[in-house]
């Protein structure tokens, strides 16, 4: 069974047959060849979707659709601009400043690709930065929606590997804020070394101005956050709440989302969380069948013989998972995945959360790698280009992501010093 499942997915990924289908045929082909019922495949697709934190996915994502369009990214785009703007290299640098603020609420690296590109890859482009360097900076640091907390990928590896979803989250705010700072200090020293962006200040708004006009964008993460860690709402019900808020704001307060907005956010909202969910629904089908066959168990015990350190199982986990992320969908890869390695992990004697937040951050690395980036195909398509011609200037920002997945992998206190803090 395992081996009809294996080579049917490879040869589906072979003939770029689209991954949720591609594990999906799979694990069908793999139920037929051991004689099962195909009952088995009904009940556990449903079983897999069917679970309370998912709830959070499709709310998040029409949470940060509300926000692109009711001028909530906007406005945190001139806030983030008003603090590093006034710099060489001030505008590459909001664009980082502007992923990290956004990300605290949407939860989704496509949706902080398109929402907050919309805004800064026009604006990049208009200062004299080249088009393809602009998509690659916007592709890159809307990788950050995934990492800082609330994270939909977050949520799928708690589900999976029965993991809490408020210690994964408050995890992330070590790794998040180091990709970003790291990335900030990047994009500074390559603008000056280019001489890019030394009029980057124009049309600035003052702090305070900036401030005052984006306050109510401003609260909505302190809101969901602070709800979080304050034990007032579940990281599932937080979503509903950042629904609710970005509907609130965006119809009554700023007043540009008009009722006949509604059904495009809406139903854009659904296909994502429909594609999601699909994928999720198939993963958990497949990885119910290789978990039935043994194959966790395998792994487990190849690992174990042949990594016979923390340290070189993480350095092996990090080599598979950025291969793997090359080429499958992040949420299929933690939902498959995280079950397998999280158990191997912990008899090494690593932290579930830690090696959370290290699959969390090597996985979203497939989302700026060719070729299947969903970040970069969502840049692209803002930018108007094609996918090779943003290669040449994203290869340094993938180099920066790993210099900091390193960092994260070998010093856990950046990812639990944090939580340690909160829930010992």
């Amino acid at each position: 069974m395992t081996a009809v499942m294996l080579s049917t997915m490879v040869l589906c990924f072979a003939l770029t047959v689209s991954v949720a289908v591609s594990i999906g045929l799979a694990s069908i082909l793999g139920i037929q060849a051991s004689n099962a019922n195909m009952l088995i495949s009904v009940k556990e697709m449903f079983g897999a979707i069917n679970k309370f934190p998912l709830a959070a996915i499709p709310f998040f994502i029409l949470a940060g659709n509300l926000m692109e369009t009711g001028g909530i990214s906007r406005r945190l785009v001139e806030f983030a601009k008003s603090i590093v703007g006034g710099v060489q290299g001030g505008l590459p640098m909001t664009c980082v400043l502007t992923c990290m603020i956004f990300a605290a609420v949407s939860g989704s690296s496509v949706a902080t690709t398109f929402a907050i590109g919309a805004i800064l890859i026009p604006a990049l482009i208009k200062h004299g930065y080249p088009r393809n360097y602009a998509a690659a900076l916007q592709a890159t640091s809307a990788e950050l929606g995934v990492i800082i907390p609330p994270s939909i990928p977050m949520i799928l590896y708690g589900v999976s590997a029965e993991v809490s979803i408020g210690e994964l989250f408050i995890a992330g705010f070590g790794p998040g804020l180091l990709i970003s700072a790291a990335l900030m200090v990047f994009v500074w020293a390559y603008c000056k070394y280019k001489g890019w962006g030394k009029n980057d200040g124009e049309g600035r708004l003052g702090f305070g101005k900036a401030t005052l006009q984006a306050g109510w964008a401003l609260l909505m993460p302190v809101i969901i956050l602070g709800g979080i860690y304050g034990g007032v709402f579940t990281p599932t019900e937080a979503s509903a709440v950042a629904v609710f808020y970005a509907l609130v704001v965006g119809m009554l307060i700023y007043r540009e989302i008009k009722i006949k907005d509604l059904f495009a956010i809406f139903r854009k909202s659904a296909i994502s969380s429909a594609i999601i969910m699909f994928i999720i629904a198939n993963a958990g089908l497949f990885a119910f069948l290789i978990t039935r066959a043994g194959v966790p168990e395998i792994i487990g015990h190849w690992l174990e013989q042949v990594l016979q350190s923390p340290a070189m199982f993480l350095l092996g986990v990090n080599a598979a998972l950025f291969v793997i992320g090359m080429f499958i969908e992040t949420s299929a890869a933690i939902i498959v995945l995280a079950p397998i390695l999280a158990p191997v992990a912990q008899h090494f004697g690593i932290d579930p959360v830690h090696f959370g937040l290290i699959m969390v951050v090597n996985l979203a690395l497939g989302m700026i790698t060719p070729p299947f980036g969903v970040n970069l195909f969502a840049a692209c398509t803002v930018a108007r280009i094609s996918l090779d011609q943003i290669i040449k200037y994203l290869l340094p920002f993938v180099g920066v992501i790993l210099l900091c997945l390193m960092v994260i992998t070998y010093v856990p206190g950046i990812s639990l010093g944090l939580r340690d803090l909160v829930y010992r």
